[in-house]
C-alpha cells in the first residue's frame, strides 16, 4: 500500500494512531511487533502528539525505535504541538491552555525529537486553534525548523477554514487534521473539506469510527446508523468498520484516516475499505440515517 505522489508529507493512506499507546500497556517487544504489524500492513505512517498519554506515548514509542532502530526509515512521523497540560511531567506548566509562540513551538519540537528517538518529523500540526496565535510568528518559527532539518513539513489539527487560511496564506500547510464520522459530519457542511479540496491539501481524520460510539453508542443517530450500515455492510460483505472507511473515502477530499487501534485485525478491517467504493445511494443512505432526515 504505497503512498501515492500526491499524499502528502508522504503520508500513507490510512496513519496508525497512537494515541492509546500508553493505555495498552505493552511491553517494549509488544510495542515493536505492534508498529512491525502495521508497517506490513501498509501503514508507514504513525500519528502522535507531546500530551498522547500525558506525554508518555511519544517516549514509549521512541523506546521501541530505539530497540529496533531500522525502524524508523521504514515511516514517517506525525506529532502535534501547542496545547500546554499540567501535571507531573510538565511542572512548569501553571495553566492547562495553548501555547503557540516561538519558544513553546520549538521547546516541544526538540522534546518530541528526544522522545521519538529521530533526528526529524515528517509533520508537525498546531494541535489546536489559539486565539493568541500570531500567525506571522508561527510561520517564522515552521521556516526555521524546516531549514534546521528538525521538520519537514507542516499543518493543522482541528482548525476552522478561516483559520487554516490564515496560517497557509504565510507558509504552505499541507493538511488539517479534523473529526469526521457518520457521527461527526461537521467537516462535510463547514467548509473545511470544500477549502481541502481547493487546496489539493488532504485532510487527515481523526476517529473515524467516533471513538467506538458506531458500535455502542444508544442515542438514535447512531442507532439508524448502525441498522443501515449491518444492512449494506450484509449486502456488500464487509464490516461496519470497513463500511465507516469506506464512507469517508469516499468524499472528494480524498481524506486520510487514523485508525489507532492495539488489534491488528481492526487494521486489516479498515485497509479493506481502501478496495472498496461506495455509490452514491449507499454513501446518501449512511448520511440520511445520521442526519435523521433525507437531503433538501
Amino acid at each position: 500500500m504505497a503512498a501515492p505522489p500526491d499524499q502528502p508529507a508522504g503520508l500513507s493512506p490510512l496513519v496508525a494512531g497512537a494515541w492509546r499507546l500508553a493505555e495498552w500497556e505493552f511491553n517494549v517487544q509488544q510495542r515493536i511487533a505492534w508498529i512491525e504489524g502495521n508497517l506490513e500492513r501498509g501503514l508507514t505512517s504513525f500519528d502522535h502528539a507531546d500530551i498522547y498519554g500525558g506525554y508518555q506515548v511519544e517516549p514509549l514509542f521512541g523506546e521501541a525505535l530505539a530497540h529496533a532502530p531500522g525502524l524508523r526509515e521504514r515511516m514517517q512521523l506525525v506529532t502535534k504541538c501547542g496545547i500546554k497540560l499540567t501535571g507531573p511531567a510538565r511542572p512548569a506548566h501553571e495553566t492547562h491552555c495553548y501555547d503557540t509562540s516561538a519558544a513553546h513551538l520549538t521547546a516541544s519540537v526538540e522534546a518530541s525529537l528526544r522522545a521519538l528517538h529521530t533526528d526529524r518529523i515528517d509533520l508537525l500540526l498546531i494541535h489546536r486553534p489559539d486565539a493568541l496565535m500570531d500567525a506571522d510568528d508561527v510561520a517564522a518559527t515552521f521556516e526555521r525548523l524546516r531549514r534546521d532539518g528538525k521538520v519537514l513539513h507542516f499543518g493543522a489539527s482541528n482548525f476552522t477554514p478561516s483559520q487554516f487560511e490564515l496560517l497557509n496564506v504565510r507558509i504552505p500547510l499541507v493538511t488539517n487534521q479534523l473529526e469526521c464520522s457518520p457521527l461527526q459530519m461537521a467537516p462535510i457542511h463547514d467548509g473545511s473539506f470544500d477549502q481541502a479540496q481547493r487546496l489539493r491539501a488532504r485532510p487527515m481524520i481523526w476517529s473515524p469510527l467516533a471513538g467506538g460510539r458506531l458500535f455502542s453508542d444508544d442515542g438514535p443517530a447512531a442507532h439508524r446508523v448502525r441498522w443501515v450500515m449491518g444492512e449494506i455492510g450484509a449486502r456488500l460483505g464487509v464490516s461496519t468498520t470497513t463500511l465507516a472507511i469506506a464512507w469517508l473515502l469516499r468524499l472528494p477530499c480524498r481524506p486520510i484516516p487514523v485508525i489507532g487501534s492495539r488489534r491488528l485485525s481492526a487494521v486489516d478491517e479498515a485497509t479493506a475499505a481502501l478496495g472498496l467504493r461506495l455509490s452514491n445511494d449507499d454513501w446518501y443512505r449512511i448520511w440520511t440515517a445520521a442526519a435523521g432526515h433525507e437531503v433538501p
